[in-house]
């Protein structure tokens, strides 16, 4: 029996139902048997990519607060170092009576000489 056949005995609404119905079967076995596993696969490589952007990001945390630390910990070197240049001036200064105040302060050149800086 052809479609002419089988459309002129049961009427073209019936055919063009099992048809579809049939249409309907096939997608659905197709996405049952082939998309939902590849799409199971998928889900996993994405929750370990997340995982993977989560190690990365708590990396970048802990290394900025290094960066950080070790900047405040310079920073607080050179404080220092700038600090003993202008003690030494200023007792290199006290010794040849010339004082230091308000008239008169220790240069650029005078602190970085005495804190070895080239």
């Amino acid at each position: 029996m052809d479609v002419g056949d089988m459309i002129g005995k049961y009427g073209f609404p019936i055919i063009s139902a099992a048809g579809m119905g049939y249409f309907i079967y096939f997608v659905w076995k197709w996405v049952t048997e082939e998309i939902k596993p590849v799409i199971g696969q998928a889900n996993g490589t994405l929750i370990a990519l997340i995982d993977r952007i989560r190690m990365l990001d708590n990396d970048l945390i802990r290394l900025n607060q290094k960066v950080e630390t070790v900047m405040e910990l310079r920073g607080k070197t050179i404080e220092f170092e700038r600090i003993m240049a202008e003690k030494k001036i200023n007792e290199k200064v006290d010794q040849e009576d010339v004082p230091i105040g308000p008239k008169r302060k220790a240069t650029k050149q005078e602190i970085k000489d005495a804190a070895g800086d080239d």
